[in-house]
């Protein structure tokens, strides 16, 4: 799983088993990875036997198997903002977060798993 102490999806891992009550038992078989797809190969490749990552990435990798998923309210939502920060210069950037914000954009993040808030 990604490093519980800086990856976004270790820190949603940890949650989980915390809520669970499993994370003592497992804490110290843990491999953190630098990120979610570095952990996803670990598992792909056989190095290691399970992983937690997102859904949306296990989907993507044809090497693994999803063994199960978390309940929804075992860790903090997950949710990716998007906004145009305070400084940038490109002009393209309104556009771009339009189009993310479309329906357009939207039939793409779900087909590939994603759940679109309103």
């Amino acid at each position: 799983m990604g490093a519980v102490d800086s990856v976004p999806a270790g820190k949603y891992g940890k949650a989980a088993l915390e809520k669970l009550g499993i994370w003592s038992s497992v804490e110290r078989n843990v491999a953190g990875a630098e990120n979610v797809r570095a952990a996803l190969i670990l598992v792909s490749k056989g190095e290691a036997p399970y992983g937690i990552v997102y859904q949306t990435d296990a989907a993507a990798d044809k090497g693994v198997k999803i063994a199960g998923t978390f309940p929804k309210d075992s860790h903090p939502p997950i949710v990716y903002p998007i906004a145009i920060t305070a400084d940038s210069k490109n002009p393209d950037a309104a556009a771009y977060v339009d189009f993310v914000k479309s329906a357009k954009a939207a039939a793409l993040f779900e087909a590939q798993g994603f759940t679109i808030l309103k």
